[in-house]
């Protein structure tokens, strides 16, 4: 069923980059269409990696004006924030099942001025999720275990899409729904037709030799 008609945004996920010219690959994906762009920000400990550093996100917000969307895997939120402003970030999600309380987290972002999102792993379910809903700008059903890139995309988000879309078509202030994490031209366009408002993807933008042609590919809605 056909649930949403409107161009989600995208958002390029940056841990795909080739890291031995970030700068160019910033630049090629901005040139490319890009709405946002995708950080990933990992301790280690939430997750077994570590992602993007807050000096790197610094060094691309003097190269670009486009939005910042980082996504944070940690164990403790509250520790990251006024780093994260400090360089740069428009929107920060954090986890639902980390460890510090969730409307703390939400206060301390948006005391920044800046959107709060909420993310959730593959094995919450939305009903842990819908609370909050009412009180962030985006959320993120993860449609792989954070923390790897170049996972393959689990069917069973798509359910969730659908269901966070059809509670947030009855709030005043709707969230975005973003979706990270397996995101293909083949998969991006029917996770839009769900629900889906922004979508990240790494290794099919950054991987291609025409990331424009994937972008537009992604932004197409049946």
């Amino acid at each position: 069923m056909t649930t949403n008609n409107t161009a989600p945004k995208i958002s390029p996920s940056l841990l795909a980059a080739d890291f031995t010219k970030f700068g160019k690959e910033v630049d090629r994906v901005v040139a490319a269409g890009a709405d946002m762009l995708h950080f990933d920000v990992m301790d280690g400990e939430f997750v077994p990696n570590f992602g993007i550093s807050p000096l790197s996100i610094a060094a691309v917000r003097d190269r670009t004006e486009i939005m910042f969307d980082v996504h944070i895997m940690v164990t403790h939120p509250l520790r990251y924030i006024d780093a994260l402003v400090g360089v740069g970030s428009d929107m920060i999600t954090f986890h639902i099942e980390s460890d510090d309380e969730p409307y703390a987290v939400i206060s301390a972002i948006k005391a920044h001025n800046i959107k709060a999102g909420i993310a959730f792993s593959p094995n919450t379910k939305c009903d842990e999720i819908f609370p909050f809903l009412s009180d962030i700008d985006l959320v993120l059903p993860m449609s792989v275990e954070p923390g790897l890139g170049g996972q393959a995309f689990i069917p069973d988000t798509l359910n969730k899409i659908e269901q966070l879309h059809q509670f947030i078509h009855k709030l005043d202030n709707a969230p975005d729904i973003s979706v990270d994490g397996g995101v293909t031209i083949e998969v991006g366009p029917v996770a839009a037709e769900k629900g889906a408002t922004i979508l990240v993807a790494g290794t099919a933008i950054f991987k291609s030799n025409h990331p424009k042609e994937v972008i537009d590919k992604l932004r197409t809605t049946k």
